[in-house]
């Protein structure tokens, strides 16, 4: 029988883990929701961001908020370039669909290269210790590292949602996302919403970096199997659900950490794969919760008269 503070642990390690996956896969469901475009450059990005705070705290001696700030700096370059210089030229040529997302993924091979020729192959993490002081409370083990991480994602996702919801910027994105050419017709410049789009992005994308740096070591090839499952939580939440995307995450990475009970950790990566093609198989479109209406009461009909 299983221990019930064991499973109480992995619970909460569960959750204070999907903190950076949350992040990571709302980046990528925002993209696919405004831009319409399937970027696995984000791996590129991720792998920029992490390797740009790790030069700023390791090689420059910098604080974290420091190595945060120009790790975000150079995310949003890499990400305007992006942009401007590769899927803009597309759009005026009205590339199809497979163009963009073949251009996505040389970007972050190309990315992955050369962040491996610049910094190595060694696994190489943002904390000078992965050791974070942690309390005891009820028989679970909380570090502070797991507190700062849940609040940062909490604050990061918070903000998104009054970016969406309740300022004109964030209601010029909900508007292209459902139709762009009837956008510009009512003024709005689509290019600077793309653009804001990006830089949104490249936030979520460096928080996450941040996060887990902090907790974890990191190879150049990490980001892109951190970007399979962003995928994989974009397509169960929704496609374009940004919120949806994240509640997956938090499924997805509960569910490979519960996996630790049945099967040894070295195939938790098969568990991803496994979980990758079932989601395709069987949810392209996202996991739908919708009631079924239920059918109105039947009218006793009236006996005909004589």
């Amino acid at each position: 029988m299983i221990d019930p503070q064991i499973v109480l642990q992995i619970l909460w390690t569960g959750l204070a883990t999907s903190t950076y996956a949350v992040l990571f896969a709302a980046a990528f469901a925002l993209v696919l929701k405004v831009v319409k475009v399937w970027n696995f450059a984000q791996a590129g990005m991720m792998g920029i961001a992490f390797y740009a705070m790790y030069f700023a705290v390791h090689k420059l001696g910098l604080p974290g908020y420091a190595s945060i700030a120009i790790g975000l700096a150079c995310t949003i370059a890499a990400a305007m370039a992006l942009e401007i210089y590769g899927l803009q030229t597309f759009r005026r040529r009205n590339s199809p669909s497979l163009t963009f997302f073949i251009f996505t993924m040389i970007v972050s091979e190309f990315v992955q290269y050369v962040l491996s020729m610049i910094f190595g192959t060694e696994p190489v993490s943002l904390a000078t210790s992965l050791i974070s002081p942690a309390h005891i409370v009820g028989g679970i083990m909380i570090t502070e590292r797991d507190l700062i991480a849940i609040a940062a994602t909490l604050v990061l996702m918070a903000g998104l949602y009054v970016l969406l919801m309740r300022t004109n910027q964030g209601k010029y994105m909900l508007a292209a996302a459902d139709n762009p050419q009837l956008s510009r017709l009512y003024g709005i410049n689509i290019k600077r919403v793309y653009a804001l789009t990006f830089v949104v992005a490249s936030i979520l994308i460096c928080g996450g970096m941040y996060l887990f740096g902090t907790r974890a070591a990191l190879v150049p090839t990490t980001p892109m199997e951190m970007m399979i499952f962003s995928v994989i939580a974009a397509l169960l939440g929704g496609m374009g659900n940004v919120f949806g995307a994240a509640i997956a995450a938090i499924v997805l990475t509960l569910l490979r950490s519960f996996s630790i009970l049945v099967i040894p950790s070295a195939w938790q990566s098969v568990v991803l794969y496994a979980l990758l093609f079932i989601t395709i198989l069987f949810f392209p479109k996202g996991v739908s919760f919708k009631r079924r209406p239920r059918p109105a009461p039947a009218t006793p009909t009236q006996p005909a008269k004589a």
